[in-house]
């Protein structure tokens, strides 16, 4: 079993609290957020939405390229994007929606196997299955195999039935 940790340090109340966010590992060490942060355009810190957005772009691309492996295709370069919208919903809010935007380069796969491996990696990656409760994950995957670059979208609900 592998636990990780992360903490937080907030002051003040809601609106003009400010809060800081650390991780075991040090990648984020006090880093600065709050409301301008999350809910205007203000780049000087980082907010829970995008920080969620990394580690399900992150845990994409490693499931994807372990589907990869042991289906016998090599993943030269992943870049993968991933976008969290958070929605108002009655007084609070929601995580309605994600995202993957997934760019692969790869040779020796044709384009239907390439879906196949990305939305399994989608739907078996452990955050997906974290964020069972959003009601939609899509995936735009694009394929450049160094004959062609394709691209196919896909819309999941939050249990991985397509739609």
């Amino acid at each position: 079993m592998i636990e990780k940790s992360a903490s937080v340090h907030w002051e003040g109340s809601g609106k003009q609290g400010q809060g800081q966010i650390s991780t075991e590992t040090g990648a984020l060490q006090r880093y600065p957020y709050g409301f301008a942060s999350r809910f205007e355009d203000d780049r000087r810190g980082t907010n829970p939405e995008e920080i969620l957005a990394a580690a399900h772009a992150a845990c994409f691309s490693m499931a994807f390229s372990f589907a990869c492996d042991k289906a016998g295709f090599a993943t030269r370069v992943l870049n993968t994007q991933a976008r969290v919208r958070l929605a108002p919903l009655g007084e609070g809010f929601v995580i309605d929606r994600i995202t993957l935007i997934l760019k692969a380069s790869m040779a020796g796969i044709d384009e239907a196997r390439f879906q196949e491996i990305a939305e399994s990696a989608k739907r078996d990656c452990p955050l997906s299955k974290a964020l069972a409760s959003v009601a939609e994950i899509s995936l735009l995957a694009t394929l450049d195999n160094g004959e062609s670059v394709t691209t196919s979208a896909s819309l999941f609900n939050a249990h991985g039935d397509s739609r």
